[in-house]
């Protein structure tokens, strides 16, 4: 009896396996090594729209909406690019994600492009690693369906006393798929922030072709 329920499982198995890791084999890191990259597809919602939610609505912290516009390197937007974040909450730890078990925590989300190339995250502004001279920051990937994912510069804030003159200047130099370097607005106890992505730039290995 529990021979053959293990051989059903094992059936079943086999059936679901395909599809449990299609995303990951057609859709391979671009760029370099990039550690916990895999923990992009972890979670990810089958439905996505161009606006979505990183921190939950009711965390603590400074409110935060992170919009941008994803273009190609001629400059033309992009429709149908994932955009996934993930960052720590505003005591700079990364809340443990309960439903997927990932390093990168639960505040995490992914948007995709609309029509016109642009996203709309909702979040709150994370603090600072504890003990470290580390800028707050916000973790940023780029999925480009049928062909690779990789990471762009993280999205710190040039208010941030911790950014230093000498990591201002080498982010300048070679931006990862854009800027990353922001100057957010706070208005009415919300912070605005502006992160546009170049799809390739500065990308090792980049084919992806539109």
């Amino acid at each position: 009896m529990a021979r053959k329920r293990s051989m059903k499982l094992l059936a079943r198995f086999a059936v679901l396996l395909p599809f449990a890791f299609s995303v990951h084999a057609e859709e391979p890191v671009l760029g370099g090594p990039c550690e916990g990259c895999e923990n992009v597809f972890i979670g990810m919602p089958s439905e996505l729209s161009s606006e979505a939610r990183i921190a939950p609505a009711d965390a603590a912290g400074d409110p935060m909406q992170i919009s941008g516009v994803v273009r190609d390197q001629v400059g033309n937007p992009v429709p149908g690019v994932i955009v996934y974040a993930y960052s720590t909450n505003s005591a700079g730890i990364y809340p443990e994600d309960t439903a997927n078990h990932t390093r990168h925590g639960a505040y995490r989300g992914w948007v995709k492009t609309g029509d016109d190339g642009s996203f709309l995250m909702h979040t709150i502004r994370p603090g600072h690693y504890p003990k470290t001279d580390i800028p707050e920051h916000v973790h940023m990937h780029v999925i480009e369906p049928g062909c690779g994912t990789y990471y762009v510069d993280d999205m710190v804030f040039l208010d941030d006393p911790l950014l230093t003159e000498k990591e201002k200047l080498a982010r300048e130099k070679r931006p990862r798929g854009g800027q990353g370097m922001i100057r957010a607005m706070l208005l009415m106890g919300t912070w605005y922030a502006i992160r546009d992505i170049t799809l390739g730039e500065n990308i090792p290995g980049y084919h992806c072709k539109k």
